[in-house]
């Protein structure tokens, strides 16, 4: 048996996936952004780590250490990778030793959700360009 809309009926379907079709997209690419986001900042960790471990050894220079976290921050594929700050600091007092602490800050630019914020709202700030951090230390030997 088939069940027959009346008109008011197929309005009303109509309005519904006109409300919740942009609504389930904007929640995938959020998930999508946010996704990436996290991967940028995990891939940025990691590079921190890898600075940490080359600046401990000695005899290493500090271009030696840069080198280190932009190789890791380029093959983790982050474009700005080049330009990226790095901070070494090889003298951090840790306990009756000191330690090494890299310091990295990178750009980082929401694909799609800066650009629909500014689409809907021109001096919307939500979706904006923001600098993440990432700071590993580790003790020095010897």
């Amino acid at each position: 048996m088939r069940k027959r809309l009346l008109k008011n009926e197929r309005g009303a379907a109509l309005l519904e996936a006109a409300v919740t079709i942009p609504l389930i997209l904007l929640i995938s690419v959020a998930i999508f952004e946010f996704g990436r986001a996290y991967q940028t900042w995990q891939v940025l960790t990691n590079a921190a780590r890898e600075g940490a471990r080359v600046s401990v050894i000695s005899g290493t220079s500090d271009a030696q250490v840069t080198d280190a976290v932009r190789n890791y921050m380029t093959i983790g594929r982050l474009d700005k990778a080049a330009s990226a700050p790095v901070d070494i600091n090889r003298t951090v007092p840790l306990g009756d030793t000191t330690a090494s602490e890299i310091t990295i800050s990178y750009p980082f630019d929401f694909i799609v959700l800066g650009p629909v914020a500014r689409l809907v709202v021109p001096t919307s700030s939500a979706g904006a360009s923001l600098t993440m951090s990432a700071v590993a230390i580790m003790r020095n030997e010897g």
